[in-house]
């Protein structure tokens, strides 16, 4: 029987969802018929987790030090020493916006104003909504007053309400704004592989050596075309109003970028990132009709050059907002949609499964190391909270319960030590994150005693709930939404100062 090219390619959404529900019920039934033989799995998979802390701490530790030194350089100095023709390459800001404060606009262009890169060889592209036209017209006013005259250029454009094909949301607004600014580029006889295009959310701060930086690199690298460009990503800019949840959430996404920044093998675009204008044409720019258009438009561009693609590590950062609402339920609220919306990054995995049908050039070796990449990620995002807080114990439970044979056994009286251990070794990652969150704070206001300090450390007590709640919770939400086809839509994140 003939498959519909439809049905085949929701059987590839149902299936990471599918394997997440699997194994968590699997589990929890073995927890009951067999709980011996999971007893011995969870002191694998801890065993196997601790080893995998290990690993996030060496590179975590690694990236960190390459951070430190990178923020001590002066790097617009070492772009004019040792590239003559820098004046050469355009740095485009994309800023999409939808309703937010003229307080958090204003605060990103003031660090892009500052930048030790000049403004004056800068042009800024702000697209806002026609389905908020009274707010955007409001804000373009401000803008124009702040901005204009002190960049190389402002562009404004209004990207059209009920568009066809489109969803509304950031990657639609960026991708009307890319095609608008085509026009403008070719008007100028820009070459496009010498336009270095920064995609930032509004609220984006840019370190001052951001531009001079990415310049440099992008200078130096051999195909600068070939490669997107991602910074650490810091979500500090409110970080002292946060309520703690909001904090350890934003301080743990920081920490994985931070360590995925040293492992490239598994690098791709995530939030504000730079890349060509040559490779934003070419792959036809970020895609309109899906959520995760940050991430989508790095596996755009790997597919449409074979593979022949990669994200080079900038070490200079970025910083954005927590999420944060005038209230702390609503706060929480929010936070939650955020995390589903990034795990709804799902729809990944059957588009490059669609894709790779199609895509011959690729060696099945890349292909197969894209795709665990992918999956496995957002299997232990769903899982492994789960499986070590709660399942862990469950067959301990269940045969101290039932009153069997096993629960005289030397196995059973002896696995609550081995799993305290494990756990104590694993307790390394959360040290190092307590320590480095210390080390990335942005200055302490005014208004805060010093005592703060002291809630920003006994915060991280309040991981495991964390990591169960806003971050598992979520996930599983998402692929379960992917699995039966009830397909959410981009929810616009309240950053509030």
């Amino acid at each position: 029987m003939q498959i519909s090219d439809n049905f085949r390619y929701r059987i590839y959404e149902f299936l990471p969802g599918f394997s997440i529900w699997m194994t968590l019920i699997t589990v929890i039934v073995l927890s009951f018929i067999r709980p011996l033989w999971m007893i011995y799995f969870i002191i694998i998979f801890d065993i196997y987790w601790v080893l995998r802390v290990l690993y996030f701490a060496f590179y975590l530790i690694l990236s960190w030090r390459r951070f430190r030194r990178a923020n001590k350089i002066e790097w617009f100095s070492l772009l004019v020493k040792e590239f003559k023709d820098w004046r050469e390459y355009k740095n485009v800001v994309f800023l999409p916006m939808c309703n937010e404060d003229w307080e958090v606009v204003k605060t990103s262009l003031e660090s892009i104003r500052k930048s030790s890169y000049p403004a004056e060889k800068i042009v800024l592209v702000i697209s806002g909504e026609e389905r908020y036209l009274d707010h955007w017209l409001k804000v373009q006013e401000k803008i124009k007053e702040y901005a204009v005259g002190k960049f190389q250029d402002v562009l404004f454009y209004t990207h059209p309400k009920d568009l066809s094909g489109e969803i509304p949301g950031k990657g639609s607004n960026i991708n009307f704004a890319e095609k608008q600014f085509k026009e403008y580029a070719d008007n100028k006889q820009w070459d496009y592989k010498k336009i270095i295009a920064s995609i930032f959310d509004i609220d984006t701060s840019v370190h001052k050596e951001y531009f001079a930086h990415l310049t440099y690199i992008y200078c130096k690298h051999p195909r600068s075309h070939r490669s997107s460009f991602q910074p650490l990503t810091l979500y500090n800019n409110n970080i002292w109003e946060s309520p703690s949840v909001l904090r350890i959430m934003a301080f743990g996404t920081s920490f994985w970028i931070l360590f995925s920044l040293a492992r490239l093998d598994n690098l791709v675009t995530f939030s504000s990132h730079s890349m060509s204008f040559q490779a934003i044409v070419d792959c036809g720019g970020h895609a309109k009709d899906i959520v995760s258009e940050d991430s989508r438009i790095f596996f755009q561009c790997w597919l449409r050059y074979d593979s022949d693609y990669e994200v080079t590590p900038l070490y200079i950062p970025v910083s954005m907002d927590t999420v944060r609402e005038d209230s702390l339920w609503k706060s929480l609220k929010n936070l939650y949609y955020q995390q589903r919306r990034w795990a709804w990054g799902t729809e990944h995995i059957p588009y490059l499964l669609w894709q790779f049908r199609k895509n011959k050039k690729i060696s099945l070796r890349k292909k197969i190391t894209r795709i665990f990449y992918e999956w496995e990620g957002k299997w232990s995002w769903a899982v492994v909270a789960i499986m070590i807080t709660i399942v862990g114990q469950l067959p301990l439970q269940v045969i101290n319960f039932s009153n069997s044979e096993a629960s005289t056994s030397a196995l059973f009286f002896s696995v609550p030590y081995v799993l305290q251990i494990l756990m104590t070794i694993s307790m390394l990652g959360l040290m190092i994150s307590a320590i480095l969150s210390m080390l990335v704070l942005p200055r302490r206001p005014n208004r805060y005693s010093p005592h703060r300090y002291l809630y920003m450390i006994l915060q991280w007590i309040l991981l495991p709930f964390s990591l169960i709640f806003f971050s598992a919770i979520p996930c599983i939400d998402a692929v379960t939404h992917l699995m039966f086809g009830k397909y959410l839509g981009f929810n616009v994140s309240v950053k509030k100062r």
